[in-house]
This record gives structure tokens, C-alpha cells and sequence, in this order.
């Protein structure tokens, strides 16, 4: 089988029982199966659920705590125990293992992105075993990221993945939710993510787990449009992530026909905070959208916000944002060159560069 690199999620509701504690058998299952994929020359990354129900027993918790005080004290308390119990599994298979913690701003902040990217890439050359989680215990937006779900897609597009498997306690997507419908029918493939199926969605079965099967969705949205395949579903057995990847697997597989796989720097600019608006007319959407071109001043009739040099702003055409780029004009400079030719200008022509801008919608 072709050498790949593959992102493993495993939630809170797949690791532990039903009383918030670490499930043994269900641990061991997950070592076993990620340990086959590694010895079987694939580079593995495991984004782990778990800190938050891991913890709450041990701070005395009847049950998983609701305050954001309660669930990063569980966490800080939970991580390590999650963590530990990781390494000495691994070890037992001779896979060394690293710990990395990840927040928002390490996606949305370029210079934290390239870190994150290039610390990956050293751990896969060693051929170290990853294991992610949120740094739940010091912020406050990644625990409403959806059970980790969001986070694997955005590791799996950041490393450049070739498969995303989201482990789950459901075996697949369905037409609508099988809890609640008997008529329910399992889709076995999908080449995209229609709006009408995150419509039919609902939250998650689990207790333990805060992600539903929208926030699975939308990661596996993301996902795909960065390049990687998807499959979310459920297994068992230390066989079972090599039967997904062989198309084997109890889930639903998701892979679009169309989509290349997006750089780095395109991935940075769909997550970055944005500074300002730009709004442009025909001849500048077409030369961005259809034609591969650059945006320059003459095409540019309007601003919104305070954005600087090297700020990522949103392009508008008629009221709708078509994309984002990194802008080579602060916008006061802006103002006096926008709807100017080139051969009017002092400094370099392009507003965005086509090499720093990312296309969001299609025109």
C-alpha cells in the first residue's frame, strides 16, 4: 500500500465510558490500531478528545462540568493523565510519541502557522507520533470548536494529509438522524458537503463528547476543499484504520473530484483575521477570478476598515466577499492610488498579489 499521511480524530465518546473515565478497552483498541498503521509505514497524526472527561473525576465532578472554570481545571488536570497514558502505550510498540497543544491564533497568526508547519515537519521526518489537542486549559473559544473535529481538519490541511478518518460513535452520515428516524439511509460516498445535510444534522449522542454531527460536517467541509479525503465512522479492532484506508471501513467516505490541494499560505489567509474591505468592479473580479491576474488600483472604487501593509483584507464584488488576500498597500495609500492606472503609480501595481490571495466563492 502507498505510503501516506493520514490524521487520525478520536472524541471524547470513543475514548472513555459512559461515567466520563478513560475506557481501557476501548484505549487499548486505539493504540493497537494506530500503532498497525504507523508500523505499516504511513505517517500518522492523532488529534485526541478526552482532556476535559479524563479530568472532571479527579476533581471530584459528578459529571462533566458546564462553567468554562470547571472545564479548563479538568482539562489542565485531565491532559496529563490523557497524555501519559499515551506515551507508555505507544512505547510498547516502539513509537515514540509528542505531545503538541494548539490554539486559534496558531492558525490565524502567520508567523504562529509556519511554526506549527514547520514543527510538524521535523516530528514526521523522525518519525515521531504526534498527538493534538486543544490547550484547552488557557483558552476560552477552542472548547466550542466542536469536540476537536474543526482541529483535525485544520492539522490535516495544515501537514497536507491524505486521509482524515474521524472515529466516531455513529457509522457514517445518513439522509437524516438514525436515532430519531428508522428510514434513516447511510451514505456511502460523498463528493462534497450539500447545506441540505448539515441541515438534518443534530448534536452529539454522547455525554462525554461535545461535537455532533454538524461539527463533523463542517471539519470534513474544510477538509476536502484543502485536499485531503475524508472518512467519518466507527471501528474496531487493530485492523480497522487499515480497512478504512483501504475502503473497507463501517463509515461514510468523502472525497471531492475537483479540488487541488491548497497551500499553506492559501490555508493561512482563509483563517487570518481580517483588517479591512475592498471593493472592486467587473474588470478586477474577472482578472482575479477567471483570469489568474493580480488586483491593481484601477480596478478598486472603495475601503472599509484600517488595514496596513501586509494585512489581510476581504475583496467584495456587488455585496459579496469573493475572497481574501494579503494587501500590499496601507489603506491610506490606497486611497490616494485606487481607480489609478499603473503607469500613474510610484510603487509596485499590485494591491494583492495572485500569489496571496485565496478565492472563496465562485463568481
Amino acid at each position: 500500500m502507498e505510503r501516506k499521511r493520514i490524521v487520525v480524530k478520536i472524541g471524547s465518546s470513543s475514548l472513555t465510558n459512559n461515567k466520563g473515565e478513560i475506557d481501557v478497552e476501548k484505549f487499548n483498541d486505539h493504540i493497537a490500531a494506530l500503532a498497525k498503521l504507523k508500523l505499516a509505514g504511513h505517517e500518522v497524526l492523532l488529534v485526541s478528545s478526552g482532556a476535559v472527561a479524563a479530568g472532571f473525576r479527579r476533581l471530584g465532578y459528578p459529571s462533566r462540568p458546564v462553567t468554562m472554570k470547571g472545564k479548563q481545571a479538568a482539562a489542565a488536570v485531565g491532559q496529563s493523565l490523557l497524555i501519559q497514558l499515551y506515551n507508555e502505550a505507544f512505547l510498547q510498540h516502539n513509537i515514540v510519541s509528542a505531545q503538541v497543544l494548539l490554539t486559534r491564533t496558531d492558525f490565524s497568526e502567520k508567523e504562529r502557522y509556519q511554526n506549527a508547519h514547520a514543527t510538524f515537519s521535523e516530528l514526521l521526518e523522525r518519525a515521531v507520533l504526534p498527538i493534538i489537542n486543544e490547550n484547552d486549559t488557557i483558552s476560552i473559544a477552542e472548547l466550542t470548536f466542536g469536540d476537536n473535529d474543526m482541529l483535525s481538519a485544520l492539522v490535516a490541511g495544515l501537514v497536507h494529509a491524505d486521509q482524515l478518518i474521524i472515529l466516531t460513535d455513529v457509522n457514517g452520515l445518513y439522509t437524516m438522524n438514525p436515532m430519531k428516524n428508522p428510514d434513516a439511509k447511510r451514505f456511502d460516498f460523498l463528493t462534497h458537503i450539500p447545506d441540505e445535510l448539515l441541515k438534518v444534522t443534530s448534536g452529539s449522542s454522547s455525554k462525554i463528547g461535545t461535537g455532533g454531527m454538524e461539527s463533523k460536517l463542517l471539519a470534513a467541509r474544510y477538509a476536502i476543499e484543502a485536499g485531503s479525503h475524508v472518512f467519518i465512522g466507527k471501528g474496531i479492532g487493530a485492523d480497522k484504520l487499515l480497512r478504512i484506508l483501504a475502503g473497507d471501513g463501517d463509515g461514510t467516505y468523502i472525497a471531492s473530484e475537483t479540488a487541488s490541494i491548497l497551500s499553506n499560505r492559501r490555508q493561512w489567509l482563509r483563517l487570518s483575521e481580517v483588517a479591512g474591505k475592498i471593493f472592486i468592479d467587473e474588470g478586477a473580479v474577472k482578472a482575479l477570478t477567471a483570469d489568474g491576474k493580480s488586483l491593481l488600483p484601477a480596478g478598486v472604487y472603495a475601503l472599509e476598515g484600517h488595514f496596513k501593509e501586509g494585512d489581510v483584507v476581504e475583496v467584495f464584488y456587488q455585496h459579496h466577499c469573493v475572497g481574501r488576500g494579503e494587501v500590499k498597500y496601507s489603506k491610506e495609500e490606497l486611497m490616494q492610488a485606487m481607480g489609478k492606472r499603473s503607469t500613474e503609480l510610484k510603487q509596485p501595481p499590485e494591491v494583492i498579489h495572485r500569489d496571496y490571495w485565496v478565492q472563496l466563492k465562485e463568481v
